[in-house]
Formats: structure tokens, sequence, C-alpha cells
């Protein structure tokens, strides 16, 4: 504010020496158009609001407005910083006695606004719970157990919470970068079926990436789009498709907790943001009811017994023992295109031969674990033969029956 004064002050002095070179400059500044807004930055909106929350706490009022004015002058659709511009109007003329004090709803209208204000209150809890509750430092969801450097970020989702966590895969593990507010299905989550408006729950990745231009505004910024239903899913029965992470019709900034068909939908900035990190293929996104945080040493001893298993199934493979190979294979096995665990064995062997006595080489190992009523580990892997430079990408999905692991599907993706 001084600093502006002074500027202020510098002006009138040299407009009182100079009036033709004012008034030339008051005619340049007319004919230039006004300055394009600066561009939205992700999380920053509600960075912004939950400052208007606090000085609302503290009872400064009229920061908090002026604040609040300025975060709808900025995002004029995001419909909670408006209500809150409305509370503190009305507070000035008499008390509030909760977020959107209004009448009691009478009318066909007034129910219906009735019922987006409860979302609207919804959404501040989830917002407002989600800061006040932050995952511990340094800890990771406990389904991350080993996350190969091709995959440069993960996702994961904690729908209790309407939240969705962003990492980064450095080389010393994985680093939470961002974290947004999300809306998850209608009815929920656990999807089981075609047009249950419930959001699934599982491993899943990353598929494409959408062009907003190719999409109805509904979308917004555009949209990406995971693998539901993957195989575990296929396993069960589940149905349904088109599961995307996308953003807000224009006149929206957000969604209510609970306010879609099964997708998951984050505030536009939020979302290019996400458009220009992940990458298709390669990116995880877990989604949990409620993460389990844990410390990235928890994981290790549960990581590396996994990983004498799988060496095991590499070791008989190199050997090309198939009754041993085949011993890791669960009877309902299926592969991508539907072959049957007796159709699958000719591959097998074909793929022992092709090694011609070459050791069988496992690089860039990635194990996704998911627990619910079975015990689910998702493992991708380079598949190399000793001396060859290239080989097939592969991804397994393995089930513990008893004590004993088992491949339920397997196939090439890359």
């Amino acid at each position: 504010m001084l600093a502006a004064l002074l500027h202020a002050t510098a002006s009138h002095a040299q407009s009182n020496n100079k009036p033709q070179r004012k008034s030339a400059q008051a005619a340049a500044a007319k004919a230039q158009p006004p300055a394009p807004p600066a561009p939205l930055r992700d999380g920053d909106a509600e960075e912004r609001l939950l400052a208007v929350y606090r000085l609302i706490g503290a009872g400064q009022n009229r920061e908090a407005l002026q604040k609040a004015e300025a975060l709808t002058r900025d995002y004029p659709n995001f419909q909670l910083a408006q209500l809150v511009v409305g509370d503190l109007l009305t507070a000035r003329l008499r008390p509030i006695r909760r977020m959107g004090d209004a009448p009691e709803p009478d009318t066909l209208r007034s129910i219906q606004a009735a019922t987006t204000l409860e979302e609207l209150r919804n959404e501040s809890r989830q917002r407002v719970d989600a800061q006040r509750i932050r995952p511990p430092a340094g800890t990771i969801p406990a389904q991350f157990l080993e996350l190969s450097p091709r995959s440069r970020h993960a996702i994961a989702v904690d729908a209790t919470r309407s939240r969705l966590y962003l990492f980064e895969n450095t080389a010393s593990g994985l680093r939470l970068v961002a974290d947004y507010y999300a809306s998850v299905g209608k009815l929920g989550i656990e999807k089981n079926i075609e047009g249950d408006q419930r959001t699934p729950l599982g491993v899943y990745f990353i598929t494409s990436r959408l062009d907003p231009a190719s999409l109805k505004d509904f979308y917004g910024a555009g949209a990406l789009p995971i693998n539901y239903p993957n195989p575990l899913d296929q396993s069960r029965g589940k149905t349904g498709s088109g599961i995307w992470l996308h953003g807000t019709p224009p006149d929206q900034f957000a969604r209510a907790p609970l306010a879609t068909d099964g997708c998951l939908v984050l505030a536009n900035p939020d979302l290019e943001r996400l458009l220009r990190t992940v990458e298709p293929r390669s990116t995880p996104v877990v989604i949990a009811r409620q993460l389990n945080w844990v410390a990235p040493h928890s994981v290790q001893a549960d990581r590396k017994a996994f990983d004498a298993v799988l060496d095991a199934w590499r070791a008989a493979k190199t050997d090309g023992d198939m009754k041993r190979l085949l011993s890791f294979y669960a009877p309902d096995f299926q592969s991508h295109r539907k072959k049957p665990l007796d159709e699958w064995t000719t591959v097998l062997q074909a793929e022992a031969r092709a090694l011609r006595g070459r050791e069988l080489q496992l690089k860039d190992k990635s194990y996704l674990r998911w627990t619910d009523s079975a015990d689910t580990m998702v493992v991708t892997f380079g598949e190399v033969a000793a001396g060859a430079r290239t080989g097939t990408v592969k991804r397994q999905y393995w089930t513990r029956r008893g004590q004993q692991w088992q491949i339920f599907f397997e196939g090439v993706i890359g």
C-alpha cells in the first residue's frame, strides 16, 4: 500500500511539471486494451477460501469480506465463495446461525435451493476437514509397495474425504506434491454395474489423455480415462465403462461431494495440472474408501516377500520348467483375450523356447497391492532376455489363496 502511495505521489509531481506528457500518456493508456486476467492456478481458489474462513474465525469479518469478494471476482463460478460473500453481507444486518442461513423451504423452488445449500455445506466440510487432518509428513498410501522409475507420478483418491492426492516418484521415493477436492458418484462408491452412479474402488491406470476440443463443455478442461473395469473387476462380474477424471462445465467451479455418474471430477485449474503432469499408461490411480497412510519403510517386508515369489516365477520360466511354472497360475486364469490357462500354456511354452537358454530378467518392476475381501497384487515389469536390448512390458494380477500367491491374469501392455 505504501509503495502504491509513493508511486501515485511521484506521478502527480511529474504531471505538474509536464502536463502535455501526462495527456499523451493518458491517451496511450486509454487506447490500449485491458490486460488479460492472470491464469488460474491449481489449488489457489481453495487456499484463498480457507484463508477467508480463518479470518472469520478470528472475528475479522471486514477483511474476510474483502478477500471473499476478490475471490469471487477471480472465480465468479465458485458457488461456495459466493455463498460466503452472501453470509458476510447478511451478518452486517443480523446474526448468522449457520452457513447459508436461509428461511425454511416451503415451495418447490426453495426446497431445491435448500438442497443446493446442503451440498455446499458438505463441500465446505470436506475441504476444511482435508486441511485439518493432513496425511502425516513423509507417509504414503499403503497400496504403493514399489513403483518403477517409468511411473513418474501416481495418484491416490480418498473417497471418504473427497480428496485426490498427486505424487511425484523421485529417486528417494514418492513425494506428495499436491492434493485437490474431488467429487465422486451420486450414490457413492463401490461400482458394480453399468449405470449405478457409483465410483469404482481399486487399482487403475490412466489409459489416455482426451483433448477438451473433442469433448462437450460438460467435461471442462479435458479428461483422463482409467481402465475400469480392470481384470479384478472383470473376474468379479463388474460392468460399466467410461470412468474418467475430468473437469467441470464453464458455469460451475466445483461439484458437490456426491454428484457424478461415477467419474472423479475436479475443478478445471486442478485438472489442468494433472493434464500437464501425468503420463497415460504408466500412471497408477488408487481409489480407496479411505487411504491408509504408512511410513515407506513399513511396506518393505511385504515388498521383499513378494519379490521372492516373482523371482521364483522368473526362475521357473528361465528354466523352461512348465510344471513348476504352471503352479504359479490359478485354475481360473484368463489373459487379455480371455484365453483360459490351457491355451495360455501354449503361449508360455513359446516364450520359454524363445529364451534359448538365456536368463529371463525382470526390469522396472511395480507392485501395487489392493486388499478388500481378497488380497491382490498388481504387478508390472519389463520382460527381457539376457543380452537383449528390448523386451515386452507385462502386467499380472496375483491373488493370495491360503499361503500361496497365484496369477489370475497376465497380458502384454507394451
